[in-house]
């Protein structure tokens, strides 16, 4: 099979890449660093593109079996109009440019992320997939990106969308910050710590991609997060408990708003999302349990 991945070699990509190619599957990634010093096979290419932009890159989707599109500009980082502009258009316009380089009548399938911020903020209110949008920035760019990859389904496309949780994993995404500041025995809860944390593992994200791929009956929206979200106090707690430091320290509502502007106001909301279509589908999750799941990346 050729995967092509757009965002290959990030967090999630160079996972995914490494398990594909594990598979004997061949491998398509594009990135927009000038050339990838992360993986070496003679079944992986690299593009250096900037996929916002149509260009030859998307030459590469024409005899592709499977697409996985995870390219976006982080979203922590401080939010300017500038920056929002960059997070909106490297997600709706990339994906844009999957869709139009996508040849009609074939059997490809399309796994378009998304986020679960596409919610808003329910309080404790269980979210599955069928709960409705929100109307903050995050919820509306989600609802735009998810647009543009289900027009893939206008040419004959299996689209599913996976709607990630906070991916949490060794030496990237969230836990890159997190760990040294909890190790060091300054981490705690995010204001009053009440707020859902919708995680998922690394592990289960990569699998749950390739189960994806893997299965024809597969389509529509999907929350990509662990069975049991917790709190966020008790997230801290455990991962506090995992690298064996206390986790005392919260940080305050007023602070995170005044440092991070309106990102600072996301994190003080949360997500009860729920996989109900991936369980439903059959997918079964490695870590379902934060406890386990901190203590296999705090190892």
């Amino acid at each position: 099979m050729k995967v092509f991945i757009s965002g290959g070699t990030g967090f999630v990509g160079s996972h995914l890449t490494e398990r594909l190619l594990d598979g004997g599957h061949h491998v398509v990634a594009t990135g927009t660093r000038p050339r990838s010093n992360k993986i070496a096979h003679d079944r992986f290419q690299y593009i250096s593109a900037d996929t916002a932009c149509p260009g030859p890159w998307q030459a590469a989707l024409a005899d592709a079996d499977a697409v996985v599109n995870l390219a976006g500009r982080t979203i922590f980082s401080y939010w300017t109009e500038g920056y929002k502009k960059q997070m909106y258009d490297s997600r709706i316009l990339t994906t844009r440019h999957i869709v139009e380089a996508l040849p009609p009548d074939r059997e490809v399938v399309l796994c378009s992320t998304s986020a679960v911020g596409c919610y808003g903020s329910h309080g404790d209110e269980i979210l599955t997939e069928d709960a409705p949008a929100g109307d903050d920035f995050l919820a509306g760019l989600a609802a735009d990106w998810e647009a543009e990859a289900l027009r893939a389904g206008e040419k004959g496309v299996r689209v599913a969308i996976a709607r990630l949780g906070i991916v949490l994993g060794k030496n990237g995404g969230a836990m890159k910050q997190m760990l040294p500041t909890f190790r060091m025995g300054l981490g705690g809860r995010i204001g009053k710590g009440t707020q859902w944390f919708p995680w998922v593992h690394l592990e289960d994200v990569v699998s749950g991609i390739l189960f994806v791929i893997e299965n024809p009956a597969v389509t529509g929206p999907l929350n990509f997060t662990a069975p049991a979200p917790v709190r966020q106090k008790e997230f801290a707690r455990m991962l506090g408990k995992a690298v064996c430091r206390p986790a005392i320290l919260p940080a305050p509502a007023f602070m995170l708003r005044l440092v991070m502007g309106e990102l600072g106001a996301v994190l003080l909301t949360g997500q009860r999302a729920l996989p109900h279509r991936l369980l439903g589908y059959g997918f079964q999750f490695r870590y379902s349990e934060i406890g386990a799941a901190l203590k296999d990346i705090a190892r």
